[in-house]
């Protein structure tokens, strides 16, 4: 028994000991020339050679942290091919080119994931059967990571934090002991960086802060390694830890001591509340996190000066901060001081913090981001908060990062050098071998498939190309929408060359050219040389926008409602295999997605709609509603106003209705009860009976009520069709040019006299009303108002071809958002629902969203950036990313990219799904309840106008 045990472990150590590898390689880095790390230092190659017997190949490298003859003292042989290796470890992603078959290899591949620029390399590794294994999988049986740089990556992130905020403040006119911090790769070691930072915090313990900054207070996010290494940095520094709970007595108390840095470290139970105020429960929040909203930017961000971001974050997840919440903190003047600095050292990219749009990059580490007016600068003297995001932060710091890496990889690479391949931790990281994906890692055979049957290859520069036709009121959000990406530029195409201008004035990435769209042939170029089109131009010009599209086969955008004209094209566009996306703004639009999204789920459900009520309008807030009218424009004056000619049909309560477009304004509602606090009064829109079909609700006379409406505050129907009355909105010729508007007023209202009581006179018989009836001495007061009344030196001469243009200019004019108001966008749906156990039900779809004041408005928010997500997942489907990708009929919808062809609406999941989803993300909510036994909002509603015109 004795020897046949001994014989069992001498065969098994023979075993081993043939196994063992005859040479190991270590590549140089070659992704970037500030990439200085190395998987395994001198001093540890030393000890491998020592203990296993194994060659090792160095490559050699004039940039790596420790020199070739560091290397060859240690015994490795230096050697620029490592055919001869069997295992090659590296750093960051080996190139295709210059992956070997048959090795094994060892570095960050950021393929676990599936992420999608990865694959083709992942295919290669599996073509020539590779053994692939990962440092990000190397775990212990909980899956905690044992092989990282995290820590290193806070250390760095924390002294290039310091050093920024010193340029900062600079900045704003104020010399501070930050400006002694260096970027961490200026230092010859972490030591070194510390000591210079002590230094700095004796000067602030002695000298301090100007107070008017009020408390100095850091904030950190995150709990882990990263979070961890920021703030070993950051304890060099004379620092108070205070709780989130006591953030905000502190900044607004004058008890603070400016000769110290006040440190907050926040968790999600700090920031994270639930949507409908329950209680946060940890389990349930990571289980549902759809359920629960940050309210990170009432509670922290206002008290904070610098914010050091180490947070975990996935798309689930709710933002610890949004773009439209920075720029409420941005517009208050009292926080001039805080969020003045942001490191996200998790670079997250549009991740939990919405405005990280981009990498930077350790030659230009910061970027400023003003997200009042929604743009990205590099004036550091300009208003904005200051962002580092740095995506490989610990090279700056390369040698601790390096043997601290070395010093956690070398039990590992001793095992490979061994050739213990079966190593449990070596296993569970091994992504592929023998040209096969792992038992584990079997899934992202669908990522490989989607690569191959999607034709993706890798673009070197090219960028994606969008051509928006249109510069006007709402295109600066889809603009900035796409300049996220900085491998997507926007040709601005309009006929009007100034305003394109200025709205490519300080946005990178975009060019102006002058554009007539009857222009077919310029067209026709611009279409060619373009990957999408987005049409903002008026609606009549669409069809030939998509005809151009069509012929040359390039995907087109547009929020207009869909006309014969355009519909005619369905045939030819699905023949060319191509998406004509309209009605996807706001109304049409959003309206469109919010709808289908529950009428689709009521179906999934076996329920039947029985009755469907939409309420949408544009408005100004309620507190800059200041004039006659109570509306003021924030988008063309000319769609509003001809929207209020058309004809409406509907059905409400079991009758149909029809409205001609000439009384339309004459037939309101005078009373939409969606809210107590806004006084609504709405006007039918179009015809809504077309979206029984577009629903799919069935036959009309199934349905009790199918209505579609615009809402404005009261009083504006009366005063509109007083105004139509009297020939404001005619469409004939305005025959000649005014010097002045009282002269306009005149000529359109057939006046000679030129005085007030001749003016009084014409407008009550044109009104059918006595001269002393409110709604005369209304129209007359509005009239004055307008300056329409009296001559003014300061007015423009009126120069346009039609009456309605003319009072389209005067209108513009007066009723302009001022630098100080915002607007308002409310959208409302009603459902009445029939469940499959004949129950009866009211679902409610709401969405209430405000402009920023000095950024973009509502109504600006809510048509562009529809249009610029659908947009932007047409894109995808061809090239982003650096990824290009051949649309394909099997794979797209598995892509989340839209597949569908011909002239669509967004009414099908494959588009309402993801744009609704991304919406979100950009802080336009939409909040759903549902309610038994209560009154609907159409058992309120009546529309009988006023009296006036009955």
């Amino acid at each position: 028994m004795f020897s046949q045990s001994r014989f069992i472990g001498q065969r098994r150590f023979l075993n081993t000991a043939s196994s063992r590898l005859k040479t190991l390689g270590i590549r140089s880095e070659d992704k970037n020339r500030w990439e200085r790390r190395v998987a395994l230092t001198p001093q540890h190659v030393e000890s491998l050679i020592k203990e296993t017997g194994v060659k090792v190949l160095v490559q050699r490298s004039n940039n790596r942290v420790f020199t070739n003859a560091r290397y060859e003292k240690a015994g490795a042989i230096l050697k620029d091919d490592l055919s001869e290796a069997d295992v090659i470890l590296g750093i960051k992603e080996v190139p295709k080119s210059k992956l070997m078959a048959d090795k094994t290899y060892m570095y960050f591949s950021h393929t676990h994931k599936g992420q999608p620029y990865n694959m083709p390399m992942l295919q290669d590794v599996l073509d020539k059967k590779i053994r692939l294994i990962d440092y990000e999988l190397i775990t212990n049986e909980a899956g905690a990571r044992l092989v990282l740089f995290g820590t290193h990556a806070g250390y760095a992130g924390m002294i290039n934090c310091l050093h920024g905020i010193g340029q900062r403040l600079l900045g704003f006119g104020y010399n501070t002991p930050f400006l002694y911090v260096g970027m961490a790769h200026n230092y010859q070691s972490l030591a070194d960086a510390k000591s210079t930072i002590q230094k700095v915090g004796k000067i602030i313990a002695e000298e301090g802060f100007p107070r008017e900054f009020g408390p100095v207070v850091f904030t950190f996010t995150g709990s882990g390694s990263v979070s961890k290494g920021a703030q070993d940095v950051f304890s060099s520094l004379p620092h108070e830890y205070i709780k989130p709970s006591e953030l905000e007595k502190l900044v607004k108390s004058n008890d603070f001591d400016n000769k110290k840095i006040y440190a907050c470290e926040v968790t999600f139970n700090d920031y994270i509340q639930k949507k409908d105020g329950g209680p946060i429960v940890r389990d349930d929040y990571f289980k549902n996190p759809q359920n629960y909203t940050s309210n990170f930017h009432t509670k922290i961000a206002p008290y904070t000066t610098a914010l050091v971001n180490g947070l975990f974050w996935s798309n689930e997840y709710p933002r610890l901060l949004t773009n439209e919440q920075l720029a409420e903190l941005q517009s208050d003047d009292k926080n001039q001081y805080r969020m003045v600095s942001v490191a996200d050292i998790s670079c997250d990219i549009e991740g939990s913090l919405e405005f990280t749009t981009k990498t930077t990059t350790i030659d230009e580490p910061f970027f400023y981001y003003d997200a009042v007016n929604g743009n990205e600068h590099q004036d550091i003297e300009h208003t904005g908060t200051q962002v580092m995001s740095i995506d490989n932060l610990p090279t700056e710091i390369p040698a601790e990062s390096s043997e601290h890496f070395s010093n956690a990889l070398y039990p590992f690479a001793k095992e490979l050098a061994l050739g213990n391949f079966d190593h449990p931790t070596l296993k569970r990281a091994t992504i592929a071998e023998n040209g096969d994906l792992t038992p584990k890692h079997q899934h992202l055979q669908k990522k490989l498939s989607k690569s191959t049957n999607s034709g993706i290859t890798v673009k070197s520069n090219e960028k994606n190309r969008v051509l928006l036709l249109g510069s006007g009121f709402v295109s600066a959000p889809l603009i900035d929408y796409f300049l996220r990406d900085e491998n997507t530029e926007v040709t601005i195409a309009s006929n009007q060359v100034q305003e394109a201008t200025a709205l490519a004035n300080g946005r990178g990435n975009t060019r102006v050219t002058d554009l007539h769209v009857q222009d077919p042939e310029k067209l026709s170029g611009l279409v060619r040389k373009s990957d999408v089109v987005v049409s903002f131009v008026p609606a009549p010009f669409h069809p030939a926008v998509a005809q151009a599209c069509i012929a040359e086969k390039k995907n087109m955008v547009t929020a207009s409602y869909i006309s014969p004209a355009m519909m005619a094209l369905d045939k030819q566009a699905k023949q060319a295999g191509v998406s004509i996306i309209n009605e996807i703004g706001l109304d049409p639009g959003i309206d469109h997605l919010t709808a289908m999204k529950i009428i689709d789920e009521v179906k999934r459900k076996n329920g039947r709609i029985t009755s469907f009520i939409s309420w949408c309008g544009g408005l100004p807030a309620p507190e800059c509603s200041d004039n006659p009218l109570g509306y003021k424009f924030s988008w063309s004056p000319r769609g509003v106003l001809t929207a209020g000619l058309n004809d409406a049909q509907f059905k409400m309560n079991g009758k149909l209705h029809t409205i001609p477009g000439n009384k339309l304004l004459a037939n309101y509602f005078p009373s939409v009860p969606i809210f107590p606090g806004f006084a609504f009064e709405g006007l039918a829109n179009r015809d809504s009976l077309q979206y029984v079909d577009t629903y799919g609700l069935g036959p009309v006379e199934e349905l009790d009520t199918m209505f579609r409406g615009t809402l404005r505050f009261k009083g504006y129907s009366d005063l509109m069709y007083a105004f139509s009355k009297i020939g404001m909105l005619s469409q004939e010729s305005s025959h000649q040019d005014f010097d002045n508007w009282p002269a306009f007023l005149d000529s359109v209202i057939g006046n000679k006299g030129g005085d007030h009581n001749s003016r009084l006179s014409k407008i009550s018989n044109k009104l059918e009303l006595p001269q002393n009836h409110p709604m005369v001495t209304r129209v007359m007061s509005a009239l004055s108002w307008l300056q329409m009344t009296k001559e003014a030196e300061s007015l423009p001469k009126i120069n346009t071809p039609t009456i309605l243009d003319a009072f389209c200019t005067i209108l513009s004019r007066k009723l302009q958002y001022n630098s100080h108001e915002r607007d308002m966008v409310a959208l409302h749906h009603e459902f009445g629902v029939e469940r499959s156990d004949g129950k009866k039900e009211i679902h409610k779809s709401t969405l209430i969203t405000y402009g920023a004041i000095g950024g973009y408005s509502g109504m600006a928010k809510t048509v562009a950036l529809p249009a610029a997500i659908t947009a932007d997942l047409l894109l995808k489907g061809m090239c982003k990313t650096n990824i290009h990708y051949r649309r394909d009929t099997h794979s797209l919808l598995k892509l989340g990219k839209i597949n569908a062809h011909g002239v669509l609406s967004p009414t099908i999941p494959e588009i309402y799904s993801p744009v609704l989803s991304k919406l979100e993300n950009e802080g336009i909510h939409v909040i759903e309840e549902v309610n038994q036994g209560a009154k609907s909002i159409k058992e309120q509603l009546s529309w009988t106008g006023s009296n006036y015109w009955q």
